[in-house]
């Protein structure tokens, strides 16, 4: 390795460190100024708001600005060594372009590394800081918040096997019980031959299973019924409070491990809606990948020395940002909302710019 790929390797780490931490500090004081209210309506210390709060904001925020960070660290200081005629004399002195992109696939490797650890494991867990945060202090006391909560559905339907369905009615998470009961349906070649009604339905804390008061069961064979009805029963659902419970940032709390854990189970239950959670999956290898591609992208885009400086070249940097970010957005949507499959939609942003990246490779200064 030679001094100038030591030194494009030690400007490309320092810059994107510093960038993801400038923007880091920004977030957190623009956060602070729009949640001051809440936090002092919490009663919580200080310290107590750092760390069940900003310990896993932080985080947060460098996973959803890293990629592009590390995008315009390498146009500024890119642009900077062009602008000195640095590239320019590599290039003359018989320098391939390829080799001198070396030392920056070099830099991207070392932070996409670190980013996708990062991404599986470390996030996910600051996350929890975060959300178990908003929910108790922000969201619990938000009138849109409430207002959401109010719209969804009261009817809770779950798989538990493939022939054996669940509905509950009016579940509380909170009390671990539904106001309205439960209902059971057991199905053989489509037709049902079980069917249990429970206006009780609540989680037994000591025995660890369900509850039911004033069950009423069905027993169907072709003409024939047989009804039974049990003031008290307890079952065994192979769900526990966890499973059935609302929550908005499960995705984000669980580690890669847990989630793909999680996803099976909830296909082995028949379980629909699982979209958002497979897009999540797959974006946690796609987002570090990402960083390889922005770095041609601005290494080809800064090489070329301009009259107007690196202005124009970090003008172009942050429009080309900008659109991946949407194109993220839009390809995030068309998977939870219609019927793009989740890896396509992860991995759409990265197929288009890498061909992006390969045509201004191909336009770079040689």
């Amino acid at each position: 390795m030679r001094i100038i790929d030591k030194f494009i390797i030690k400007q490309f780490v320092s810059t994107a460190i510093f960038m993801v931490l400038g923007i880091s500090v920004i977030s957190v004081v623009i956060d602070t100024s729009e949640r001051m209210d809440d936090f002092v309506k919490s009663g919580l210390s200080f310290w107590e708001i750092v760390s069940t709060y900003y310990l896993g904001f932080v985080p947060f925020i460098i996973s959803m600005i890293f990629p592009l960070m590390v995008f315009i660290a390498v146009i500024f200081f890119t642009s900077k060594m062009a602008a000195r005629s640095e590239i320019v004399a590599m290039l003359a002195g018989g320098v391939q372009f390829r080799r001198v992109l070396l030392p920056y696939m070099i830099g991207a490797f070392l932070l996409s590394g670190t980013f996708w650890v990062a991404t599986h494991f470390w996030i996910p867990k600051a996350n929890i800081l975060r959300t178990d945060f908003k929910s108790a202090y922000i969201d619990s006391k938000s009138s849109y918040e409430q207002s959401e909560f109010s719209k969804r559905p009261k009817y809770f339907y779950i798989a538990l096997d493939t022939n054996l369905y669940a509905g509950i009615v009016y579940y509380d998470s909170v009390s671990k019980s539904a106001a309205g009961g439960v209902f059971l349906n057991r199905l053989e070649n489509r037709e049902i031959v079980y069917n249990l009604r429970s206006n009780g339905f609540k989680w037994d804390t000591l025995t660890n299973d369900w509850k039911l008061t004033q069950v009423v069961e069905r027993y169907f064979d072709n003409e024939k019924e047989l009804v039974i009805e049990t003031p008290e029963m307890n079952i065994d659902l192979n769900i526990t409070p966890n499973d059935i419970r609302y929550d908005k940032y499960l995705k984000d709390k669980m580690t890669t491990p847990e989630l793909i854990a999680y996803i099976d189970e909830q296909e082995r239950r028949g379980a629909e809606g699982l979209n958002e959670f497979k897009v999540e999956r797959y974006r946690r290898d796609a987002t570090p990948a990402s960083v390889f591609i922005l770095t041609v992208i601005g290494m080809s885009v800064a090489s070329r020395k301009t009259r107007g400086g690196s202005g124009l070249n970090m003008a172009i940097g942050i429009v080309l940002a900008a659109v991946f970010v949407v194109m993220d957005k839009f390809s995030l949507t068309f998977s939870t909302k219609g019927n793009l499959p989740p890896m396509l939609s992860a991995w759409t942003p990265n197929i288009i710019f890498s061909l992006v990246a390969f045509w201004l490779y191909k336009r770079a200064p040689k």
